[in-house]
C-alpha cells in the first residue's frame, strides 16, 4: 500500500538537519510556457494575482520549517533573482542559520560551461551547499503549484531507512508528466523509471543488489521532489556518475540499477507541474475555486509568502466583480469581470468585459496613473481599454489593450503562433505577449 499524506503536520520538527535545494527552471522558446518564458524563467511567473511560481515552494518549506534554502538559478533570471533576494531577506530573522540564498549559474577554472542539467548543476555548487552540516538535501523544482508538509517526506524518508526518497503523485491523471514515472514494489521501494514516452521496463539491476524480476509494481508520476542523504549526494556526483548531467533520468535512475535503498512517497493533494500553458491557465482558475480545500490561500497555518509590494489599495469606480481575485493597485472603472485573476496595478476601462481569464497586470504606473508612455504608438495605454471584451485569455504584463478589442478566440483556434501581432494560441487559450500593443477594434 503506498504511504500516502495530504498534508501530514508533524509534531518532531526535522527541519535542522536538512538544506532545500530549489531549481529555478530554465526557460527557451522551446519551453512548456512559451511565451510566458520569453522575458522570464517559469518560476518567476506570476501566479493568483501578487504571487510568483517560486513563492509556493519557498513557502512550503519555510511552513514545513526548512530556512536553510538555496535556489540554483541560470536561463532568464534576472526577475527571479531579484524577486527571491528581495522578498525573503528577512529569512535570516527565524533562526541564526536561516537563509533563502541565491546560486545563479557561473563560469569557473574548473568548468567555463554553464550547467548542464539539475545533477551538473549540484555536482558544481557543492563546494556551497556543503557549508553547513546537514544529513540530507530536499530537491524541489521551483515551478510547481501545491502545499505540502515536507516533514511528513523526511519522517517517511528516516523511518524507511533509505538512501533517497522520491515523492510520486497517487492520483492518476491521463495527462503526460514531464518528470518521468517511477515504477514501486509492494513495499514502496522503487524498482524502476522511465520517461513519459519509454515502454514500461525496469531498470537493469546490479549484481549486489535485490532481485526485483518477479515483483509486481505500480507505476506512478514523478512530482520532481527527492530527498537525497548528503553522503549518498556526493558520492553518486563525484564517484559513480562524474559525468552524468541529469539527476532523475541518470542519478536516480542509476542509483537503482546500483541496489541503493530509492524509496517512494506518495501524496494525493493539490498538485499542479505546469506542464503547459492550458495547465497554467486552469492552475490560476483554481485558485479562484472555494471549494478547493487541498490548496487555499487563505489557509492561516500555510501562508503563502511574497514580496510585499507597499501598493495602495485597489481603485474600484463602479465596477461588478464576481468570482475574481483583484491584486493590489489596481484602478477599476464601469468595467465587469467574471471568474478572472487580475494582477498588480491592471487598469480597466469603462465598459470592458473580462470573464474566465488571467491579467498579469503592469510593473509600473505612468504619468499620474494613467498607463501612458511618451511616444508609445497609437496612444495606447496599459491596461484593458475601453468596451473591450477579454474570454479565456492570458494577459501578460504591460500589455496594451486597446478600445473594443475582443479577445475571444472568434475561429476556435486550438494552436496558432501570431506572435509577429503580439499573441499566440495554446490549447484553445489566447495569450497576449508581453508588453504587446493591441490595436483598437482589433478582433482575435
Amino acid at each position: 500500500m503506498l504511504f500516502l499524506s495530504k498534508n501530514v503536520k508533524c509534531v518532531r520538527l526535522v527541519h535542522q538537519s536538512v538544506a532545500a535545494i530549489v531549481f529555478g527552471d530554465g526557460s527557451s522558446p522551446h519551453s512548456r510556457l512559451y511565451p510566458l518564458t520569453k522575458r522570464r524563467s517559469e518560476a518567476a511567473i506570476p501566479i493568483a494575482g501578487n504571487f510568483r511560481l517560486i513563492d509556493s515552494v519557498i513557502s512550503n518549506c519555510i511552513n514545513s520549517g526548512i530556512t536553510k534554502i538555496y535556489a540554483i538559478t541560470q536561463f532568464n533570471s534576472t526577475s527571479l533573482n531579484s524577486h527571491i533576494s528581495r522578498a525573503y531577506s528577512a529569512t535570516s530573522r527565524l533562526s541564526n542559520d536561516a537563509f533563502v540564498e541565491v546560486i545563479a549559474a557561473y563560469q569557473s577554472p574548473e568548468g567555463n560551461d554553464w550547467f548542464q542539467g539539475t545533477a551538473d548543476a549540484i555536482r558544481r555548487c557543492l563546494w556551497m551547499l556543503e557549508e553547513y552540516a546537514v544529513d540530507e538535501f530536499l530537491v524541489l523544482p521551483g515551478h510547481h503549484l501545491y502545499e505540502m508538509d515536507y516533514n511528513g517526506l523526511l519522517d517517511e524518508h528516516r523511518r524507511s531507512k533509505a538512501d533517497i526518497t522520491v515523492s510520486v503523485f497517487s492520483r492518476r491523471k491521463d495527462e503526460d508528466f514531464g518528470f518521468g514515472i517511477f515504477e514501486l514494489n509492494a513495499e514502496n521501494r522503487v524498482v524502476g523509471f522511465r520517461e513519459n514516452s519509454e515502454a514500461s521496463t525496469p531498470i537493469s539491476v546490479g549484481k549486489n543488489s535485490i532481485n526485483f524480476d518477479q515483483v509486481s509494481t505500480n507505476n506512478f508520476p514523478s512530482m520532481g521532489i527527492y530527498v537525497i542523504n548528503r553522503d549518498v549526494m556526493v558520492k553518486l556526483l563525484k564517484e559513480y556518475f562524474p559525468t552524468a548531467n541529469e539527476l532523475k533520468s541518470q542519478v536516480i535512475s542509476g542509483a537503482i540499477s546500483l541496489g541503493m535503498k530509492v524509496h517512494g512517497y506518495g501524496f494525493n493533494g493539490y498538485w499542479e507541474d505546469m506542464r503547459s500553458i492550458e495547465a497554467y491557465y486552469h492552475a490560476n482558475m483554481d485558485t479562484l475555486q472555494r471549494t478547493n480545500k487541498a490548496f487555499s490561500l487563505y489557509d492561516r497555518d500555510s501562508p503563502l509568502y511574497t514580496l510585499p509590494r507597499h501598493l495602495p489599495p485597489t481603485l474600484v469606480a463602479d465596477a461588478v466583480i464576481t468570482n475574481s481575485f483583484i491584486g493590489d493597485g489596481c484602478i477599476l472603472g464601469k468595467c465587469r469581470i467574471k471568474g478572472t485573476v487580475v494582477g498588480m496595478r491592471t487598469r480597466v476601462e469603462d465598459h470592458a468585459v473580462i470573464e474566465d481569464s488571467v491579467i498579469m497586470g503592469s510593473d509600473t504606473y505612468n504619468h499620474n496613473g494613467s498607463g501612458m508612455s511618451e511616444g508609445e504608438s497609437n496612444g495606447i495605454p496599459i491596461g484593458i481599454g475601453e468596451g473591450s471584451y477579454v474570454r479565456k485569455a492570458i494577459v501578460d504584463k504591460n500589455a496594451r489593450i486597446g478600445k473594443n478589442v475582443k479577445i475571444i478566440n472568434r475561429d476556435s483556434v486550438l494552436e496558432g503562433n501570431m506572435e509577429e501581432y503580439g499573441y499566440i494560441i495554446s490549447g484553445g487559450i489566447i495569450v497576449i505577449i508581453r508588453s504587446a500593443v493591441i490595436p483598437h477594434g482589433s478582433i482575435l
